[in-house]
């Protein structure tokens, strides 16, 4: 949610609050949830449960980050179709990308943005990761004030409870931070807003390499693979990695840390990006 869209992805909830010997009626806002089918030349891809705000950018980071397409010169949003049953993210690419795009035969029906859900096959399962080049090099002290600071820019979460959210760092300029009711959703709506400004691959990356990323929730295999088809770089996570994870950083050449928080952190590879 961005400071622009202050009600975006909330709804109204009938609860019922007990407290001690005491219940009283109330409302409660809670995060939105609602299928999100993303459709390339007319014909849909995947349909994610995730929460309906920063759609534009969720279609363009789901492309790139997916490595549908390589840069997004080659993506186009034509529509978006709000319906009761959900939203449909209508969108044009390359005709070699769209079949590149059929020859992987990929379904997805994910819930709160599982991006493995109805994987045909192990191979498809674990991609290989691309690598990333990179002369980045951090403080540890700015990865610590950067993750003190995402805790604050929070909106849906501080409302909710139910959000996760993916943040962008720079070494020079403006943080950017998304959220989603899904950990991967969120990377995907923080990399399409990364690339809304870039007009080609050069331009992405040129951006994706100064700073670094963060993410309120564990470092998995998935958000490894869609910072490298980002070309991120820097990865701290607040929780724990997975050893998938470990191994597709060390072969993409990305940093990964985890468990930051406070002053603290583990930096399991590439270490010699933080100072």
């Amino acid at each position: 949610m961005s400071s622009s869209e202050p009600n975006r992805g909330l709804s109204m909830a009938r609860t019922q609050r007990i407290r001690e010997d005491r219940r009283e009626a109330s409302l409660d806002r809670v995060i939105e949830e609602t299928p999100v089918a993303l459709v390339y030349n007319g014909q849909s891809f995947a349909v994610m449960m995730a929460t309906p705000c920063d759609l534009g950018d969720f279609a363009l980071g789901f492309a790139l980050a997916e490595g549908i397409v390589a840069s997004p010169a080659e993506f186009e949003l034509v529509d978006v179709l709000a319906t009761g049953r959900g939203v449909s993210l209508q969108a044009l690419i390359p005709h070699e990308r769209f079949a590149a795009l059929q020859q992987r035969r990929r379904s997805l029906a994910g819930r709160s943005g599982c991006g493995l859900c109805g994987v045909e096959s192990l191979e498809d399962a674990v991609r290989p990761v691309p690598a990333v080049a990179s002369t980045l090099r951090l403080d540890r002290a700015a990865i610590a004030t950067g993750m003190r600071a995402l805790a604050d820019r929070q909106p849906l979460n501080a409302i909710t409870g139910g959000a996760h959210a993916a943040a962008f760092f720079p070494v020079d300029g403006d943080t950017i931070v998304r959220e989603d009711v899904g950990r991967h959703n969120a990377l995907d709506k923080l990399v399409g807003a990364l690339a809304s400004a870039a007009h080609d691959r050069d331009a992405l990356l040129a951006r994706t390499t100064s700073g670094f990323l963060a993410i309120t929730s564990r470092a998995s295999w998935e958000m490894v693979h869609k910072a490298a088809h980002a070309g991120i770089a820097v990865i701290a996570a607040i929780s724990a990695p997975t050893s998938l994870a470990i191994e597709a950083a060390e072969t993409a050449g990305i940093t990964l840390i985890a468990f930051a928080r406070d002053d603290s952190m583990n930096i399991y590879t590439h270490m010699e990006r933080v100072t």
